[in-house]
């Protein structure tokens, strides 16, 4: 071990540590110390690459003697008291103007909580959203730093070295302050739940109504893939219908059990959108869509519940198979948007919370690539935010207009359609009734904020005069103004 030879430090070894910090030894300029509680996960790393020219570190005090000032370490460990843990640890031995980084998937409040107590010995702290799981870590990954200015001065640089790159640019910037970098990767996370629940429904709709295999579908995704609904997740969608389980010789899709599993980014994403009163129910819908699967009691005693007249579903199938696939892509395209649109809603609204200065097409394309919602349309977001930085609606940028109007019909179609049968789209339903909010001359509400005066005396508003107002239901029934209770 030599003292202040390393630049960078990785604390936590697992497979994304062990995976960023072959990355960040493998770009010049680099020098990488590591750090992991078992010495054994240590010896194996430096062992397996000695290409990477990994300074070994045992303890706390001999990472940090290792580390050039200011001193930087970056924290892979399990969020939550695992975290906790390493910055308690790494404060005791860093100096201020130091960096401490957590790069794990952690709640933006905890990272506000940490922040500040970090910022109080001086040290600087950065929560530090890092997308493209495995092999993104290894390969260049999609990169959300939030943290103060000072720390960006250090760390830009070496975090712009190990980057995707998407058409020439590295896909990182300096998010914003203290909790902005987890809070984009939290919305990252809850728009990846809404694309993939989408692309699920979309298999679904195809094998039940036109009958081909996931062999056959996978065929269907990999020409889309080829246009407009150009993704990571459609590219991948496609290998995974291929393949076939080499014990049954089945499709591997359907020896899988439908219970699908959650790390908790997209219920994080739903609460919080919640509480800054921003409707994401594209996303929501899609969180529930997992949590429902995974409930196999409640399903396997609910299998008896009444369907359509004529048992419609089992004896559906489409016509003309090509053409309802064609709809079925412009729905998922349609609802992607939508899914897209409200998560940059949520962003916006919660660098206005947090008084964070976050720069929505900056956002966009660094999600261009190592990402796992990376899209060829994000370059499409990008340009409308180059164009309109404080776009109130993404749907209302006249690319996405004109891609709305060409999938109405059949995004329409594809959901009254899976309504009749009864063959469950929730993320494709509810992204269509949210675009239909959005666009209504007047809303039911009206009647909701009568109901609610009715019962709990909460005041209403008139489209007819200023004030707040309130209607004397157990009285005469005479309307009076009133402070708003809203």
């Amino acid at each position: 071990m030599s003292e202040n030879s390393a630049n960078i430090g990785v604390v936590g070894l697992a497979v994304m540590g062990s995976n960023l910090a072959r990355n960040l030894a493998s770009r010049e300029g680099n020098t990488v110390a590591v750090y992991n509680r078992s010495r054994a996960k240590t010896d194996e790393l430096v062992t397996e690459h000695p290409e990477a020219g990994f300074v070994p570190a045992f303890s706390y005090e001999e990472f940090a003697a290792s580390l050039q000032k200011p001193r930087t370490a970056v924290i892979m460990v399990k969020a939550g008291r695992a975290t906790d843990a390493v910055i308690e640890s790494l404060v005791e031995v860093f100096e201020p103007g130091d960096i401490i980084v957590d790069g794990g998937n952690a709640l933006f409040t905890d990272t506000i909580r940490r922040e500040k107590a970090v910022r109080e010995t001086g040290i600087n702290f950065v929560g530090m959203g890092v997308s493209g799981g495995e092999e993104g870590a290894l390969r260049g990954p999609s990169i959300m730093p939030g943290g103060s200015d000072e720390s960006w001065v250090t760390l830009g640089p070496i975090l712009t070295s190990i980057a995707a790159v998407a058409e020439g640019e590295p896909c990182v910037t300096h998010v914003g302050h203290n909790g902005a970098g987890h809070f984009v990767k939290m919305v990252h996370n809850g728009i990846e739940y809404a694309d993939m629940q989408l692309i699920a429904e979309a298999y679904d709709l195809i094998r039940r109504g036109t009958g081909k295999t996931p062999a056959q579908i996978a065929d269907v995704f990999a020409e889309w893939n080829r246009g407009e609904l150009e993704s990571y997740l459609i590219e991948i969608t496609a290998e995974v219908l291929r393949q076939v389980d080499a014990d049954t010789q089945k499709p591997l899709v359907d020896v899988i059990l439908d219970q699908a599993g959650a790390k908790g980014t997209g219920a994080w994403t739903v609460q919080t959108a919640l509480s800054l009163g921003v409707p994401v129910s594209g996303i929501a819908e899609a969180t529930f869509a997992r949590s429902l699967s995974s409930h196999a009691e409640q399903r396997e005693v609910s299998r008896g519940l009444p369907g359509p007249a004529d048992d419609a579903q089992s004896n559906w199938t489409v016509e003309d198979p090509e053409a309802f696939i064609e709809k079925i892509r412009l729905a998922l395209y349609a609802s992607k948007i939508v899914a897209y649109s409200q998560g940059f809603d949520e962003i916006r609204a919660g660098a206005a919370e947090y008084d964070w200065k976050i720069d929505l097409g900056a956002v966009s394309k660094i999600w261009r690539g190592g990402c796992i919602i990376r899209a060829q349309f994000l370059n499409r977001i990008a340009e409308a935010y180059d164009t309109e930085t404080e776009l109130p609606v993404l749907l209302t940028a006249p690319y996405f207009v004109e891609a709305l109007q060409r999938a109405q019909a059949a995004w329409r179609e594809v959901v009254a359609t899976s309504a009749r049968v009864g063959i469950p789209a929730p993320a494709f339903s509810s992204s269509l009734a949210y675009y239909d909010g959005l666009r209504a001359d007047r809303l039911p509400a009206a009647l909701i904020q009568g109901q609610r005066d009715f019962f709990g005396a909460h005041t209403y508003k008139r489209i007819d005069k200023d004030g707040t107002f309130h209607t004397l239901w157990s009285g005469d029934r005479s309307e009076i103004e009133a402070e708003d209770t809203h």
